[in-house]
This record gives structure tokens, C-alpha cells and sequence, in this order.
């Protein structure tokens, strides 16, 4: 079984040293959804909420927020991206918004973090925007989908 990393041997919080670890590319992504009424999406999607243009902010948001991952995660390394994509897609059938984000850079340690970061404040952002309308949207199955580089190699969600 793996160990928990973020202990010393006294079992204090610390930030994993990884000075001695090689860099590779590492790749991240990862998914969220934001559930609701069908008459939310149409608003979202004929950009007429009154905050503005749902996707566009929604997917700043996003990339702002992988690149504050640090101040948010308190043992998360500051990383020097090398690129963070949000995408933002609506399905009128599920009446959802499908949220990715895919985070890379060439380092020392990965960035799932900042992916997961970036998909649950885009989320959130949705929510934002929209809870005017529809407080009761639902946002789901944030995970990683994906990562590669590293000792650990490849990982892909079933």
C-alpha cells in the first residue's frame, strides 16, 4: 500500500521535498459537471444571464485558478505552468454543463492539483453566476480523468 507523503515520521504536515526528482512533462486533467433546470442552460447558452457571458468568465476563472493553486492547497508546490485549457461544453439533453481542464508543464512534481483546482472553480464560477435563477444546481463528479510524467507514469480513469 502506498504511504501518505505530506507526513514526517512524527506525523507533521510537510511539504514533500522534490529537489532530487527529475523533470519530465507532466500532464493533468481533469472533469466536473454542473447540473440544472433546463431554462438555466437555454439562459447560459443564449448569453443572457445578467452577470455576463457564463462560459467565457467561467473559463478565466478556471486558468486563474490553477495558477493560485498553492495559495489554496497548503502543501502544494507553486508550479511554472506551461499551459492551463478549460473548456466549457453545454449538453441541452442533460441539461448540464461539462466542465475539463487540462494543466502541463515541464517540473518536478505533477499538476493533478491544479487541474482539479481549475474544474471546481470553473464549476463553482457556473454556479455563481447562475444561483439568481437556479439555486438548485448541482455540481458533480469533479475527478481526474488523466495524468501522465513522473515516477508514477500514466494514469488513466476508467
Amino acid at each position: 500500500m502506498a504511504e501518505l507523503t505530506h507526513f514526517d515520521v512524527e506525523g507533521n504536515a510537510r511539504m514533500v521535498d522534490v529537489g532530487d526528482k527529475a523533470e519530465t512533462e507532466r500532464l493533468a486533467t481533469a472533469r466536473a459537471t454542473v447540473t440544472m433546470r433546463p431554462d438555466t442552460l437555454k439562459l447560459i447558452q443564449d448569453k443572457v444571464v445578467k452577470k455576463g457571458d457564463v462560459l467565457a468568465v467561467a473559463q478565466l476563472a478556471g486558468i486563474m485558478a490553477a495558477k493560485r493553486t498553492p495559495d489554496l492547497i497548503p502543501l502544494c508546490h507553486p508550479l511554472a505552468l506551461t499551459s492551463v485549457q478549460v473548456t466549457l461544453r453545454c449538453d441541452a439533453a442533460r441539461a448540464a454543463v461539462d466542465i475539463e481542464a487540462t494543466c502541463k508543464l515541464t517540473g518536478r512534481t505533477g499538476v493533478e492539483m491544479e487541474a482539479l483546482t481549475a474544474a471546481s472553480v470553473a464549476a463553482l464560477t457556473v454556479y455563481d453566476m447562475c444561483k439568481s435563477v437556479d439555486r438548485g444546481m448541482t455540481i458533480t463528479d469533479l475527478r481526474l480523468v488523466r495524468k501522465s510524467g513522473g515516477k508514477s507514469g500514466t494514469y488513466e480513469a476508467q
